[in-house]
């Protein structure tokens, strides 16, 4: 139990967050709002309820009393004893609206990620009792896509978000290996794959992002993999052991799989792995490999070889599986498996000569409201571009966990005519080698940074800034830092270049 005191008032709440069990007694407490430490989940202490993502789940709240001058917290022993992080089958609570059939509303979600899931849940909590539609490509129940690059031994159901029947329990409707093909927004009509279509009230568009393919001789090579899915995590793991594994692009999907195969235990650890960066130029000697970002150098002190600025000419093979790859420079390195990590693009391109507003990448454009240009259709996720506050308005595409279930959120409210607009700070984190990095806010066209600490010692806080204001910061090993900057932004309170010097 973490008890609070907020002035003269105290409250007891669960003491480790449900999102992964962060102590949140080392969090971040401003006014009524405490920060997990760690991924900068947010709850009232009052009340317990989420205020900011990632976390799914509220924290349990226990009645507080104080008696001559001492604090009594009363809670039962069966609360006490749960988990901190929570079965994917507990419920969403007491006052949860069910489905109830004479209501014949029905908001059909595309895609099965964290956006659409978020959606549907607060469609539920916020009193709606029409049909809820989830209908997504995927083989899974929402699962956390984030755990597939750090831990690739574990099955499918290990990364379940939810499960079946907790979907089913609230009247969430799940349509799996069902791809949209088109939408006719006049009819507010979608059809399927399958030839099916479906109509709906209110739409959700979260069909989120895809890796991009390699456009190389060789690149529909077998064992050349991307990594999306449950299946391909635990593909690339079983190819890559004690095999040369080869990564095209240095990325965070990059570095966190040479990560896992350079720390993995059992024969995994005896992966060969080269990291390639496309680019334009050769790899470098070796003593410019010293200047590497620092979580490409962490790497490359556990033996992973870095090609930096460089591109790939071609993929070579033996009885169709892949056995090489040649660099721009001529150079061979020997491949057993190959992962692409070059980047994604939106998967909206069964939306293509419709009337809905696309930018060039295609990504649907969307207001604060998560609405876009045409009537009943919301956009959330990866999918989408929105106005980002720490870029004074302009759009941008934001691709973490944290934003896409913030957008799930705020469409479900605006489906329900609530008016709410997006009001969140994004947040970001990853692991390597056992270390733990922390990024909040959008440096995106920064100009200039403020590092405290050491990157030697891999203990540090480096603040982005644009026109003389703190817009990002990204942390190792100085919890609760980044949590503690992502609270300030949150509050609309600026950092000047000079507050962080």
């Amino acid at each position: 139990v973490l008890l609070v005191r907020n002035k003269k008032e105290f409250s007891a709440l669960g003491s480790k967050c449900p999102h992964y069990g962060a102590p949140l007694s080392k969090g971040v407490l401003r006014g009524q709002r405490l920060r997990c430490p760690w991924h900068g989940a947010c709850f009232n202490i009052k009340t317990g309820d989420i205020e900011e993502y990632p976390s799914l789940d509220c924290l349990p709240c226990f009645k507080v009393t104080v008696e001559h001058g001492k604090v009594f917290v009363r809670a039962k022993k069966k609360v006490l004893t749960l988990p901190a992080v929570i079965s994917t089958s507990s419920t969403l609570g007491q006052d949860t609206s069910k489905r109830c059939l004479l209501n014949r509303d029905t908001v059909l979600l595309l895609g099965g990620g964290v956006a659409a899931m978020v959606c549907a849940e607060t469609l539920r909590q916020e009193g709606f009792t029409g049909r809820i539609i989830m209908a997504t490509k995927e083989k899974h129940v929402p699962y956390d896509k984030v755990k597939l690059s750090k831990e690739m031994n574990l099955k499918a159901e290990d990364v379940y978000l939810r499960t079946p029947e907790f979907l089913d329990a609230h009247g969430i409707e799940l349509w799996t290996e069902k791809e949209a093909v088109s939408v006719d927004f006049q009819k507010q009509k979608v059809c399927f794959t399958d030839g099916s279509s479906e109509k709906y009230d209110q739409l959700l568009i979260a069909t989120g992002s895809h890796s991009r393919f390699l456009e190389v001789p060789g690149a529909d090579l077998q064992n050349v993999c991307i990594l999306q899915t449950p299946e391909d995590s635990s593909k690339i793991l079983e190819l890559a052991t004690g095999r040369n594994l080869v990564i095209i692009g240095a990325s965070f999907i990059g570095t966190r799989l040479e990560g896992q195969a350079s720390r993995h235990p059992a024969p995994a650890r005896d992966t060969n792995e080269t990291g390639v960066q496309p680019g334009a130029a050769m790899p470098p000697p070796a003593p410019a490999r010293a200047q590497l970002p620092l979580p490409l150098q962490m790497l490359q002190n556990k033996g992973v070889k870095f090609y930096m600025k460089t591109e790939l000419r071609e993929l070579k093979g033996k009885d169709g599986k892949v056995t090489e790859a040649v660099l721009a420079s001529g150079e061979k390195l020997p491949a057993d498996v190959v992962v692409v990590g070059i980047g994604v693009f939106p998967n909206s391109a069964f939306l293509k000569g419709s009337s809905i507003a696309r930018d060039d990448s295609g990504a649907i454009l969307v207001d604060l409201r998560m609405q876009t240009n045409v009537p009943h259709v919301f956009a959330a996720g990866d999918v989408v571009s929105f106005p980002v506050a720490l870029l004074n308005g302009a759009r941008s595409s934001i691709r973490h966990q944290q934003v896409a279930e913030a957008h799930g959120h705020v469409a479900a409210l605006n489906m329900l005519k609530k008016e709410k607009e997006l009001h969140t700070v994004p947040f970001f984190w990853t692991t390597m080698l056992g270390k733990s990095i922390r990024y909040a806010g959008c440096g995106k066209g920064y100009t200039d940074t403020v590092v405290k600490g050491s990157l030697e010692q891999q203990k540090f806080l480096i603040f982005y800034i644009r026109n003389g204001i703190v817009t990002a910061a990204a942390s190792l090993d100085c919890d609760p830092m980044v949590s503690l900057i992502a609270e300030v932004l949150y509050l609309g309170k600026q950092i000047s270049k000079e507050e962080a010097e």
